[in-house]
């Protein structure tokens, strides 16, 4: 797996936030690469049946989705879950071939970068999330947390799937 450089090229706050999360993302794409169509849908977790490469990488693109969007800019939820099926995400995942998830979610990734560079770290969300009124600051925390939490799941399916293991 390719390695992935994780040292901010300057030690302010907002560039070593937006650098960790861009490190995590692009370990989550790392993670991936090689990996066949076929693979990214299997699910290997018999506890975890919707656990797969695909379904990770398309939940990833979601939460981002859901805190940038949603939750940040206040706009309408059009996230794939519903009040029925709250993992839709990773469910539909395994109806997409992994280069399109991954295509998808650097997309997104690119959009959200300019979206962070336009807003001050404590600039408020417009929605209220669980009684919490989280700032720009908190929501790249929580995504970099978040990333990094699902990059350990990729990091056993990989390695399941075909030994592959690393960064």
């Amino acid at each position: 797996m390719t390695r992935i450089d994780d040292t901010p090229p300057a030690w302010d706050e907002r560039t070593q936030l937006t650098t960790f999360l861009d490190y995590t993302r692009a370990t989550a794409r790392a993670k991936c690469d090689g990996v066949s169509a076929e693979n990214a849908r299997k699910a290997l977790l018999p506890g975890s049946p919707l656990m797969t490469m695909s379904g990770v990488i398309n939940h990833l693109r979601w939460v981002e989705y859901y805190w940038f969007q949603v939750v940040f800019l206040g706009e309408e939820d059009l996230g794939p879950w519903t009040e029925e099926d709250p993992d839709r995400e990773m469910r539909i995942a395994v109806d997409f071939p992994l280069t399109q998830l991954l295509d998808e979610y650097a997309e997104q990734s690119a959009r959200y970068r300019e979206l962070v560079v336009g807003n001050g770290l404590d600039a408020r969300a417009q929605r209220v999330r669980k009684g919490l009124h989280v700032d720009l600051r908190w929501i790249l925390l929580h995504l970099t947390e978040e990333t990094a939490r699902h990059n350990g799941h990729l990091d056993i399916l990989r390695e399941m799937l075909d030994g592959k293991t690393g960064r």
